[in-house]
């Protein structure tokens, strides 16, 4: 380019300012209805841009991200129908804002896996880190392994199912949706929930505020049974079940007096 220099792989303008050298080019090989995304020397903003490219433009329903090197925040904000498959272990965010797609991630990820996900489904063939299903609204997450302290803080909606232990605080703030962890849970379960269900396989350190015993129903097996058939988990374990008390639904009816010796 006219007025510039490039020395040491930084480009310099007539004014002295410094750029980064251009990105190198899309790998995307796109074949008939499917595509592989090579993302080892992109960023994470091409290899969503190239994401979004590839699904909406091109409509392309089957693609694979090879060598996504743990970037965070891939894969957000895809709100069509698709199958998207991870060959390798994304970061942090992964797949939040989603409303749709079908994604397959063959390797761990870390926190806050689907983050207010829409609809769809996530599946994880390791484990996954804290904070995982925060503020979810819908679709299912099932990660093949443990997951971290406060998955599904702030549940919305959805299905979260670990076949592994649950850190501190899961299920915190719960509003609604289901979580079924076979494992083991740690401190807090289900602290200050307001409504949903959670199922539990292990041992649990300790309940919540406001987080108590339920009976299982038909209707809860026959919901258990139906997503392990679903995701072929094989059979589900021994369960015990968990909601809202509703102590805390009269915090709003308290008179200022009264809250002060809540809080």
């Amino acid at each position: 380019m006219a007025g510039m220099n490039t020395k040491s792989g930084v480009v310099y303008d007539a004014r002295g300012l410094v750029e980064p050298d251009p990105e190198p080019p899309m790998t995307a090989e796109i074949d008939g209805d499917s595509a592989v995304i090579d993302a080892t020397d992109l960023t994470t903003r091409k290899i969503n841009l190239e994401l979004k490219r590839i699904v909406y433009d091109e409509g392309v329903n089957n693609v694979t991200i090879v060598n996504p090197g743990s970037k965070h925040s891939l894969g957000v904000g895809i709100l069509k129908r698709c199958n998207i498959t991870f060959e390798g272990s994304p970061g942090w965010y992964a797949c939040g804002l989603i409303d749709g797609p079908e994604v397959q991630i063959n390797g761990r990820v870390g926190w806050s896996l689907g983050e207010n996900m829409m609809s769809g489904s996530v599946v994880v063939e390791g484990p996954a880190g804290s904070l995982t299903g925060a503020a979810l609204r819908g679709g299912d997450l099932v990660i093949k392994g443990n997951v971290g302290a406060r998955t599904g803080i702030d549940q919305k909606g959805g299905t979260i199912i670990a076949l592994g232990s649950a850190g501190i605080n899961t299920g915190f703030m719960m509003q609604r949706g289901r979580q079924i962890i076979c494992g083991d849970v740690n401190d807090g379960l289900g602290d200050s929930m307001y409504d949903g269900v959670i199922y539990v396989g292990g041992k649990i350190a300790s309940l919540g505020v406001d987080c108590v015993p339920g009976e299982m129903t038909d209707e809860d097996h026959e919901f258990i049974n139906r997503k392990f058939d679903i995701y072929d988990l094989g059979t589900p374990p021994e369960l015990q079940k968990f909601e809202c008390g509703k102590v805390l639904h009269n915090y709003d009816a308290l008179e200022p007096s009264e809250r002060k010796l809540v809080l």
